[in-house]
Parts: structure tokens; sequence; C-alpha cells
């Protein structure tokens, strides 16, 4: 079993990075024959990844369930990402057009994924009495005090001190996210 953080810490990265969702759902439970091969791909690509410690993947979960599959994955750029992704000597590329050609013959798996683009110190995280998961595998883990106590401290939008807890209710300051000058 993974240790337990019992400390409340949140998760910080240099610069920015990329979230990858990645999935895929079984549409016909009884035909394993159709869907097992797309779900065994995956952990491949992840070992080969993880290999590579140039490749840019910073971290990654995988969650599986009954009829949907996801890997969260971290990753340095898109730039990586997307390299990987392409790559005629990686695994992910000959395994997508395999995948492409298995679902046009039916409709028994899909995949999907997901992709989003976070610039630095627009993001928030907490973590407590739970082991590194998420970006707290990617990042670097700091106590979520002073400043980082709340999620608008995190943010860099108050000092943390817009919350208040007396043990039976919850007392917020009104927060509002800085001006950036765009619609200003």
């Amino acid at each position: 079993m993974t240790a337990l953080n019992t400390e409340r810490v949140t998760a910080e990265i240099d610069g920015d990075f990329v979230v990858f969702r990645i999935g895929m759902r079984v549409n016909t439970l009884w035909k394993i024959h159709k869907w097992l091969p797309v779900i065994r791909a995956m952990p491949s690509m992840l070992d080969e990844l993880e290999s590579d410690p140039g490749s840019g993947l910073l971290a990654h979960d995988t969650k599986l369930g009954i009829r949907n599959h996801e890997s969260v994955q971290y990753w340095r750029s898109f730039e990586d990402l997307r390299e990987y992704a392409l790559d005629a000597d990686a695994r992910h590329a000959p395994a997508m057009q395999w995948t492409n050609e298995q679902m046009h013959e039916s409709d028994d798996v899909g995949i999907w994924h997901e992709t989003y683009l976070v610039r630095a110190g627009e993001y928030e995280t907490i973590y407590h009495n739970a082991p590194p998961i998420g970006l707290g595998k990617a990042g670097t883990l700091s106590p979520a005090t002073e400043c980082r106590r709340t999620a608008a401290g995190r943010l860099g939008w108050t000092e943390g001190d817009d919350v208040s807890y007396d043990g039976k209710s919850v007392e917020s300051d009104a927060v509002e996210p800085p001006k950036t000058g765009k619609n200003d």
C-alpha cells in the first residue's frame, strides 16, 4: 500500500504543464475480444514513457471501472505529448491505427481523450490523509499553511486568510481573481 501523507499538503510544479485524460469505454461487455486488446495497450505505453526520462511524461494515474477506464497524465508540454503520440517508432501510433481500424468495424469499444494546457500558477491542489496522487506525483509537495492554507491563497489571490473555521462553521471573505489586463 502506498504511504499516506497525513499532513495537509499542496502540490506545485514549475512552469506550464499539460493534463491529458485518455480513456476507453466498453460498450459491449461480453465482447471481451474487442475491448481487451485496447485496454492492454495503455500499460505498455506508460511503461515505455516511464523508461524514458526525457519523454516529457511527469506522472500518471489509472482508473479502471466496469465500462470506463481512464488514464490521467501530466506532461511537461503539449509538444512532448504530441511527439510521443505521432512517433512511428513508439507504441502509441501503431496501437492507435489498429484501434481506429477496429472501431470502424464495430462500436463495441470507444475511446476518447481531453487535453488541458495549464499555465503556471493557474491551478491549486490539496491532499490530506492521501498518498501522492495526480499532480501530487508530478510536482513538489509543500505544507498547506500560511498563504497556501486556502484555495484562493494557493492561487495567489489572497494571503490565505480568506477562510476561517471555528469547529462548527466556515466563514469566508469574497475573493476575485486578479485583473489580468485582457478585458480591463
